[in-house]
């Protein structure tokens, strides 16, 4: 087979030939055909001309960003077999065998592990505090959680790919986040996934690196929360609905008395909004979700796929005015109750507790109708993708 190693590179010249050298080398000692890549992100310190001159192929990135880069680097391979990482000598490409056998055995994605709890290796020094015992763990612990990836270092530099596997991923991002998406996307797409323990070392550069811990890490977090509506919306709202719905059911009959603390119409208000924010929320995770998989951006489920299917236009209409309707009658309550008292002054807080209530479920209700309508819209689509 023929492997293609893909670097990124943005002013590397301290240590990319050094990197280039010990691929070089790695490839004749496993007895493997193969190239070196170097994408270049706009380099000015010469890193161009240092990679031509120790044998690698300069592909020029014009666009911005460690995914443009590694996204052309990795378009340009000639190999069906790619390997990936960092120029900065914290990788060792000296080591590539284990990533080489598991590709014989026919995996998509192999991974590299720097962490322990994979039994990776880290040096003193060659990696922050802040990112050696928060980042990476939490991280990578939310991408376990949330698509149960096998991966125990969801974003280390070094890994390998078939070049097949890579293409139907059809990655979009363009930042640091490339990274946790080929995990994410190859988790959902059901791909053979291993890992290769691998050591950390302290990279070769007396510059600052191009990482931002907070920014990228945050760039990182966003992604996986994006890709994941049922974290992001769907367990938060049913939560709040639960919440305030036991929280209305409770108040709406009178007020709670938990020792010196007293619960009554005020509480009742919140509860109210708190189930108001959870219904919108599960309405999102729906709407996300539905949006994603006619879009391609999330594999089908057909679980959803028969709810969806079940949850019709009409159903949305019905439950909504229904709703509407009950809200409707408890003002209807309430104003029989003032003009009982000649429309004078009366109980504000047994008032107020069918006045919340019947509030709330006019505004469930409205959620409802404008939810199926747009609901109506992406099914039209999804529908139109299956034909």
């Amino acid at each position: 087979m023929f492997l293609s190693i893909v670097m990124p590179c943005l002013n590397e010249a301290e240590t990319l030939a050094t990197c280039i050298r010990k691929a070089a080398g790695a490839l004749r000692e496993e007895g493997i055909e193969g190239e070196i890549v170097i994408a270049d992100n706009g380099s000015t310190d010469g890193s161009q001309e240092l990679a031509v001159r120790e044998g690698a192929r300069v592909v020029a990135v014009a666009e911005k960003g460690y995914g443009h880069a590694l996204r052309a680097g990795i378009e340009s391979a000639r190999g069906p077999w790619v390997l990936m990482g960092d120029a900065d000598d914290s990788y060792d490409f000296s080591k590539i065998g284990g990533f080489l056998e598991h590709l014989r055995e026919g995996n998509d994605l192999v991974m590299g592990c720097r962490l322990p709890t994979g039994g990776g290796t880290i040096m003193k020094g060659a990696m922050p505090w802040k990112h050696r015992w928060i980042g990476n763990p939490a991280l990578t612990f939310i991408g376990r959680l949330f698509f149960h990836s096998p991966a125990h270092d969801f974003h280390c530099g070094l890994r390998a790919f078939t070049k097949e596997a890579y293409l139907r991923l059809d990655l979009q991002t363009t930042g640091m986040e490339y990274a946790s998406e080929m995990v994410i996307r190859a988790t959902l797409a059901e791909m053979r996934i291993a890992e290769v323990p691998i050591t950390l070392h302290p990279d070769g550069r007396t510059r600052a690196p191009h990482l931002r811990s907070w920014r990228d890490g945050w760039r990182h977090l966003r992604f996986m929360l994006l890709f994941s509506p049922r974290w992001l919306f769907l367990l938060p709202g049913l939560t709040l609905s639960l919440v305030g719905l036991a929280g209305m059911l409770t108040l709406s009959f009178g007020s709670f008395d938990l020792g010196k603390v007293v619960l009554d119409v005020g509480t009742l208000m919140g509860c109210a909004m708190i189930l108001l924010v959870g219904v919108q929320a599960v309405w999102f995770a729906v709407f996300t979700r539905a949006f994603a998989e006619a879009e391609g951006l999330l594999p089908r489920q057909m679980r959803l796929r028969k709810l969806l299917d079940r949850v019709t236009l009409e159903w949305g209409l019905v439950t909504g005015l229904l709703l509407a309707v009950a809200g409707a009658g408890l003002f209807l309550w309430a104003f029989l109750d003032w003009r009982a008292a000649g429309f004078g002054g009366i109980s504000y807080s047994d008032n107020m507790r069918r006045i919340i209530p019947a509030s709330t479920l006019i505004l469930m209700g409205i959620q409802n109708v404008f939810g199926s309508f747009f609901m109506g819209v992406l099914s039209l689509k999804r529908r139109t993708r299956d034909i």
